[in-house]
């Protein structure tokens, strides 16, 4: 093991196994001036790069009518917890198909039910 793994390896946060299709909750610590406090962001993961420390997902979520990506470091300090709220059995790594879509044609298949 490298020098640069042995400094990565104690940065790293745990956190519960997310893959492509799972539906997230993700806590997030906002500042605001000098309060911070915690949104939560729900939605879908569209996709995973790993990498150790610079590893990141991409969750989308549609609200009011207008999707939202947002693209979270996963051992990032300022993400509190995550919560896999479902999963879905896809066939994909990446769900960017999900962007073309709307209403009923974006559910996913729940991975319970399969």
């Amino acid at each position: 093991m490298g020098a640069m793994e042995v400094v990565e390896k104690s940065q790293l946060a745990e956190r519960p196994a997310i893959k492509s299709g799972d539906t997230v909750k993700v806590h997030v610590k906002v500042r605001e001036g000098d309060k911070e406090r915690i949104q939560v962001f729900e939605g879908v993961v569209i996709g995973l790069h790993r990498g150790g420390t610079r590893a990141s997902f991409t969750v989308r979520k549609v609200s009011f009518g207008q999707g939202v990506e947002r693209i979270f470091p996963l051992h990032s300090p300022t993400i509190q917890k995550v919560e896999v709220t479902r999963s879905a059995k896809v066939r994909r790594a990446k769900l960017y198909y999900l962007r073309d879509l709307k209403g009923k044609a974006a559910r996913m298949k729940d991975a319970a039910k399969v």
